[in-house]
Order: structure tokens, then C-alpha cells, then sequence
């Protein structure tokens, strides 16, 4: 009889099904069972009876690098261990600038391993003084997919990437079978509406979701799905935060184009009400929409029509979040590590089937990301990542939070769960209190691009599959 090093002990939910009182196997990095009923034999039994085991989740959208001497991979990589994320897909646009060639993505993966101590996937991009020439080469120094955006953050970290270039850039790539993810804000339509509110004088919290209207981000999106309908190419909407954006993609994906869209867990948790009581904890962009939006975000994902859930999750330094001017605030928020607590409580509070959540936060992220195989699923064969996800009623508390900084608008936010335990191939990384894993634990997961990884339900096309 097969010997298995440990077995967990759980009411299993995959994307697929729900076993109560199952099991899942491991031996050595990789699942070899998954069941119900009486466990296979281990050489350890742990006992998580009553707790979900979860895959582990793939967060396809962190920025680890943004503020130099702030966070890193290293201390990133202990808020994913918390969170039961256990791939994190890390941005191209670091504060020390692009990471825009083979060389340079290469010497980001070579420091990630020193120092993760979760897995790791990297998005590659452009600079638009090199246009594609470095493509070929992202692509196989092991890039998870492209990050382009549509509106220019700054000219050398964050520059906007011009429709003809974008056009030209995804006809490169396309043939690769990776997606390209778009920051989707018009760069002309906010710049006109930033000196409007500007020039009115308003610095209020509500101010930066005047600066940038719903109709900003709807023509970027239209752009994105255009430029890949014309190439071919794989395109994503990385961080949509309204209703008529997943209306619009759904057309696309009718008409048979490759197209896939994604929301944030702030979207899903916070409105316009939140911003103007919080100010620039709940800056980031596209901003936070009311509550009809919010309320149109969680009818997709009842319908199953959102692709995956990201945090966009950047740990800025408080000082950086708190001034009276909301202009002057940086956006966005570290989030890894109350990913998946938020979404089980947004799911519970609604009524929805709890397999949605293995769907957006596993499944579809590491397929869309061409990390199948590997990644986002307990069946055998697979990393052995798993997330122990306990019930019960729990606070927020981001004086415990494992990353950097100690703020975050959900602090204080009652949870019908916590992450009890995260396992990342094999070997336990969070124990409930305590990162268990070294810097250096994790391991760069390079994508496997093919015919293969495009036809999976991680492009999604031309309708979204389980």
C-alpha cells in the first residue's frame, strides 16, 4: 500500500465539488490523492475537521517593488503565506523602473528566489523607446504574460503604452499563447477631467472618483478588446470596476475573441461611501464606484462570469495614504493577506455557491497565466498548495498583519473565517500565527506557453468555463 507523507483531513472545495469529510494526499511537492471517507495511510495525519482545504491561490495582480526599501519579495511573500496565496504574479513596474527585457526579468526572478518564501510568477512589458524588440526574449526568459496600460502613471516607471504600439506589441504576441494584461484608463479623457476637478478647487475624498469617470474607463476598455480582436491576441482588462465593463466583455467573448476580464476584492467590498469616510486608505485606480456598481460586481460573479479576483495589493507607506488632499495620496492598498477571508464573507453574506471561490482566486488565474499543470488545483500530480480556511467569527487586525505595513481599510471588518494553515508544495507555510518558510523557500514558475494553455478556460473564450 502506497505510504503518503501527510494526509490533511477536511471538507475538501475545489472549483468542481465539495467533499465533506475528505482528505488531500501529499508526497513530497505534489498532491498524489484527493477523496472522501477513510484517508489513505501517512506517515502525518493533521487533523483540520471542520475547516475547507482550498487549492492554493494564485494573486494575479501584487506589487511587491513599487517604494524602494519598503516591502519586497520577502516580506510580500509572508503576507501571501497568511493569506493562503501561494503563487504570487508580480508586476513589471518596480520603483527602481520596467522590467522591459529578457536580462531584466531574469535578474528579478534570480532576486524573487532568494528571497520568496512563496512561489512566483512575473509579468514582463515594453518600454515605448524600445517597442518590441524585447518581446521574443520576456517571452522566454519564462514571463507569466505582458502588462501594458493605457494611461501614463509616469513617463519611465508606469508610461502609457500608444494604441499603434499596443497593436503592434500584441501581433508580436499572440503567437505565444500569453495574455496581455491593460491597465484600462483613457489617458486623454482623464487628463481632462483631472484639471476639471482641479480647477474647481475640490480635494475631497470624492474628488478622484470625479477625475476619473466611469466613461474613462469604458473607451480603454473598448480600445483593449479592439486591439486584441484585430491581433488575435490574448488581451485582459486587469482591474475593471464596473458592471458596463463585464457587459462589454461578454460581447467580445460572444463574437469569439479571446478576451477576459478581472475585478479587484475592493470592488467587490467597497463603495464610494467607504472612500469618502477612509479618504486615501481607498485610493486606487480605476477608483471605488457606489453601490449599484459594487452591487453589478457581485451579480457577475453569482452568474460565474468574472475570471478571476486580485488584490492589486501595494504596501505603501502610511504617510503615503493619509494627506488631507486625496491628489497627493498613492493609490492602491495591501490586501494578500484578507483576500480570502473578504471573498468568503462576500460570498457568504449572498448566498453563493462557495465553489465560485477555488474558481477565481485558483483555477482560472493559474490557467490564464499558463501555470496549468502545476498550479490552482487539488488533484494529483499537482503542486502540493493547499489553504486550510477555518470557521468561525474573527476581526481583522492589522497590527498582526505580516507584511510591512499596519493599515488597510478593512481593519477592524468581523470574517466568518480565518487562513488556519497554508501549505505551498508540500511543505507548511503559515501555521495560523507564525510564517514558517525561509526566504529563498520559494520557486519562480515560469509559463508554459502553448496551443494547450490557450484553449483552457483560462482565456476563457469564447465563454467562461468552470
Amino acid at each position: 500500500m502506497e505510504l503518503h507523507d501527510r494526509v490533511l483531513l477536511g471538507n475538501v472545495l475545489t472549483a468542481d465539488t465539495v467533499l465533506e469529510d475528505g482528505f488531500v494526499a501529499m508526497k513530497g511537492e505534489s498532491v498524489s490523492a484527493v477523496g472522501r471517507g477513510k484517508p489513505p495511510q501517512a506517515r502525518e495525519l493533521v487533523d483540520y475537521k471542520g475547516c475547507w482545504l482550498l487549492p492554493g491561490i494564485v494573486d494575479g495582480q501584487v506589487h511587491t517593488k513599487s517604494q524602494r526599501d519598503q516591502e519586497g519579495f520577502e516580506k510580500a511573500s509572508c503576507a501571501a503565506a497568511a493569506g493562503g496565496v501561494t503563487t504570487m504574479v508580480d508586476m513589471p513596474y518596480d520603483e527602481a523602473g520596467l522590467v522591459c527585457s529578457a536580462v531584466k526579468l531574469t535578474e528579478k526572478a534570480d532576486e524573487a528566489g532568494a528571497r520568496s518564501r512563496v512561489d512566483f510568477a512575473l509579468y514582463g512589458t515594453i518600454s515605448p523607446r524600445d517597442g518590441i524588440d524585447e518581446i521574443q526574449g520576456i517571452v522566454d526568459a519564462g514571463a507569466c504574460a505582458f502588462k501594458f496600460s493605457t494611461f501614463e502613471t509616469h513617463p519611465e516607471r508606469f508610461p502609457r503604452i500608444s494604441p499603434p504600439l499596443m497593436y503592434e506589441a500584441c501581433q508580436v504576441i499572440a503567437s505565444s499563447g500569453l495574455a496581455v494584461g491593460v491597465h484600462n484608463e483613457h489617458q486623454e479623457t482623464v487628463a481632462y477631467f483631472t484639471d476639471h476637478v482641479r480647477a474647481s478647487g475640490d480635494t475631497s475624498p470624492a474628488s478622484h472618483g470625479r477625475s476619473r469617470p466611469p466613461i474613462s474607463e469604458l473607451l480603454a476598455i473598448n480600445e483593449i478588446y479592439e486591439i486584441g480582436a484585430a491581433t488575435g491576441c490574448r488581451v485582459h482588462v486587469v482591474h475593471c470596476s464596473l458592471g458596463r465593463g463585464f457587459d462589454i466583455c461578454e460581447q467580445y467573448r460572444r463574437q469569439g475573441y479571446p478576451v477576459s476580464i478581472e475585478t479587484c476584492i475592493h470592488y467587490l467590498m467597497l463603495n464610494e461611501d467607504d472612500v469618502i469616510r477612509q479618504g486615501g486608505l481607498c485610493k486606487v485606480n480605476p477608483p471605488i464606484r457606489g453601490p449599484r456598481e459594487q452591487n453589478r460586481l457581485w451579480r457577475y460573479l453569482e452568474r460565474d462570469a468574472i475570471d478571476f479576483v486580485s488584490t492589486d495589493h501595494v504596501a505603501w507607506s502610511l504617510d503615503r495614504k493619509n494627506k488631507p488632499v486625496m491628489a497627493e495620496n498613492s493609490s492602491g492598498m495591501p490586501g494578500m493577506e484578507s483576500l480570502c477571508a473578504l471573498l468568503f464573507k462576500g460570498c457568504m453574506e449572498r448566498g453563493l455557491d462557495l465553489r465560485v471561490i477555488p474558481r477565481v482566486l485558483s483555477r482560472r488565474p493559474a490557467r490564464h497565466f499558463c501555470l496549468h499543470g502545476r498550479k490552482g488545483e487539488l488533484q494529483e500530480g499537482y503542486d502540493a498548495d493547499v489553504v486550510v480556511v477555518e470557521p468561525g467569527d474573527f476581526q481583522l487586525d492589522c497590527r498582526r498583519f505580516q507584511t510591512v505595513v499596519k493599515w488597510s481599510p478593512f481593519d477592524g471588518t468581523r470574517l466568518p473565517v480565518r487562513i488556519r494553515a497554508t501549505y505551498n508544495r508540500g511543505r507548511q507555510v503559515w501555521d495560523g500565527e507564525t510564517v514558517m518558510a525561509s526566504p529563498g523557500d520559494g520557486r519562480f514558475q515560469r509559463a508554459v506557453p502553448t496551443d494547450t494553455a490557450q484553449r483552457q478556460d483560462g482565456s476563457l473564450t469564447p465563454a467562461l468555463g468552470s
